[in-house]
């Protein structure tokens, strides 16, 4: 069992999710070869612009372990309505509703234990697959072009004059579609930041399994692992060396999982577990991930109770 570890990485606002082989320098034209994350920098602005925001991060996750065995359902589901935006200088990244529609097939498959790949889980982690149980629901796609040629994680894709403001965030789970720099793929607010920025944002070649997605991030799951972090969810390796996600049922990695690794995969860690490279929140290739843990799926359902940070998703 994995120690709750109340910290500046575990309070952690912002993941984005980028090719840490990328030279940054390059943002138009870098190409995606491995998911990293630049989670330190992104953490330190935000602390630095809020900081107020370790304490509201500790008392959610407070909250969180206190409600992790009660759930809100809505018609015996929990629902997500969604809408995209999609910003847009050129015709590709203004990619098309079936495209988006794939997107959103995909984190319900995800979500809901119908993937594809589900029953590829190794026995060893059998016990505690989960199936989440979480619609989500397109409400509206929203265009608009856009003179940027690629954006960061600043955030401007998320202001009306530089991108698309978010429509009823606290309610509402906004995902923007544009063209990310420096080999970005996606980064997600966590619960707890301002209502102004909350969502999550892809870049339009790693949204959904069709259209313009290449590469190794062609079936959606880059959507799937940040959804994840906007519900609270760390990275497996908890961002350090053997660290903790704040979930018990998920072996402690040494550090992020690349490509597929060959199973099974062994921690050096204390106990030398094997490693649950499959879980959407480690950094493996979108083939190579395929299942959530019973532990994560009780994380996720605290948002969604009566005084959670998300209690007013699903209505």
């Amino acid at each position: 069992m994995k120690k709750v570890l109340l910290s500046a990485m575990a309070i952690m606002l912002l993941f984005s999710c980028q090719n840490d082989q990328a030279d940054s320098t390059d943002l138009a034209t870098s190409a995606v070869t491995h998911r990293g994350c630049a989670s330190t920098e992104v953490l330190a602005a935000q602390m630095a612009a809020d900081p107020t925001l370790a304490i509201r991060m500790n008392q959610i996750e407070e909250f969180t372990q206190k409600s992790m065995l009660t759930n809100r359902l809505v018609n015996g589901k929990i629902e997500i309505p969604v809408v995209v935006n999609v910003l847009y200088r050129t015709a590709a990244e203004n990619i098309s509703d079936a495209q988006i529609q794939s997107q959103i097939d995909v984190l319900n498959e995800d979500f809901n234990a119908t993937n594809s790949d589900y029953n590829s889980v190794p026995a060893l982690f059998s016990g505690v697959k989960a199936n989440i149980g979480i619609t989500f629901v397109l409400q509206n796609i929203v265009r608009k072009s856009t003179k940027t040629v690629s954006f960061s994680t600043n955030n401007a894709m998320k202001t009306a004059s530089k991108g698309i403001a978010p429509t009823s965030p606290t309610t509402v789970l906004n995902m923007w579609s544009c063209n990310m720099g420096g080999g970005i793929l996606g980064y997600a607010q966590f619960p707890g930041g301002a209502a102004a920025t909350d969502g999550v944002v892809m870049d339009n070649n790693a949204f959904g399994r069709t259209g313009t997605v290449s590469g190794v991030y062609n079936l959606g799951r880059t959507a799937t692992h940040e959804v994840g972090h906007w519900m609270n969810l760390r990275h497996i390796w908890g961002d350090a060396t053997c660290g903790s996600d704040l979930v018990s049922d998920t072996p402690t990695h040494d550090t992020a999982n690349y490509g597929v690794p060959a199973y099974p995969h062994y921690s050096t860690c204390t106990g030398t577990p094997v490693e649950m490279t499959m879980n959407y929140m480690d950094y493996t290739d979108d083939r190579g991930m395929f299942m959530f843990t019973s532990g994560q799926k009780s994380r996720m359902d605290a948002l969604f109770v009566s005084g959670g940070a998300r209690s007013g998703f699903g209505i």
